[in-house]
């Protein structure tokens, strides 16, 4: 089967093979691929980091041989973002890029659950984008991917799929840094996810990034005063 890697800063991953389709998720720069189909406009692909599936821009990926990529040596970009020089000239990439040459490990912490956190805090105000996982912006679960990427731990894609990994808790008081939250709408399916604060606080991607109260009903907003999201449940994904 065919490889490939990202040449863009973060590459629109698509439903289907059409601009104006809707983006499931993205691709950042270095990270790499099967290429399922390939054609001169669209290729399709599935992305190694978490299998994920869907339609890119031809242009926008490089096609690798399997020996290379098995023999290549990648560091992850953990800083907001980082300037770098290319061949084709100066490039911005965020946070979770992946680069063939060393660059700054910046752990927030010795600790995961803290180091989680931190870095989650790092993104407050960062835009919400349906399908975005950069710094440019992203979606509840594509917020969770980045973070849980940058401290070295893989995560599925989205929020449902989150949501069966690790081990669920039976009171919300049991929680700590670094859990994930899940809400369900009214038939029950899992529609969002957040990262778990001190004090039962929350961070998660709701019109931006941002730290909300979670009580047993839900994500208490303060700005309009209600209950924006239904609890579902709190998963420990990490261990003690």
């Amino acid at each position: 089967m065919d490889k490939a890697v990202c040449v863009v800063m973060a590459a629109p991953v698509r439903e289907v093979a059409e601009e104006q389709a809707e983006m499931v998720t993205q691709i950042l720069y270095g990270e790499s691929m099967d290429v399922l189909e390939s054609g001169k406009y669209w290729s399709k692909i599935k992305m190694h980091f978490d299998g994920y599936e869907g339609w890119v821009d031809s242009r926008q990926i490089r096609p690798v041989s399997e020996q290379d990529l098995a023999t290549r040596k990648v560091s992850t970009i953990t800083e907001n973002f980082q300037t770098v020089i290319m061949k084709q000239g100066r490039t911005l990439l965020s946070m979770g890029s992946e680069v063939e040459f060393p660059t700054v490990v910046s752990r927030r912490s010795h600790d995961l659950r803290e180091s989680i956190v931190l870095t989650a805090q790092e993104l407050l105000n960062i835009p919400y984008l349906w399908g975005g996982r950069s710094f440019f912006g992203v979606d509840c679960s594509g917020f969770v991917h980045l973070v849980y990427k940058i401290n070295g731990i893989k995560m599925p894609r989205d929020s449902y799929q989150q949501a069966e990994i690790g081990t669920p808790l039976t009171f919300l008081e049991e929680s700590q840094p670094g859990d994930l939250a899940f809400f369900e709408n009214k038939d029950g399916r899992i529609i969002h996810v957040g990262i778990m604060m001190e004090n039962q606080k929350i961070i998660h991607a709701s019109g931006k990034v941002r730290i909300d109260t979670l009580d047993s009903q839900g994500i208490f907003n303060k700005e309009i005063n209600e209950h924006s999201h239904k609890l579902r449940f709190v998963r420990d994904v990490i261990g003690s």
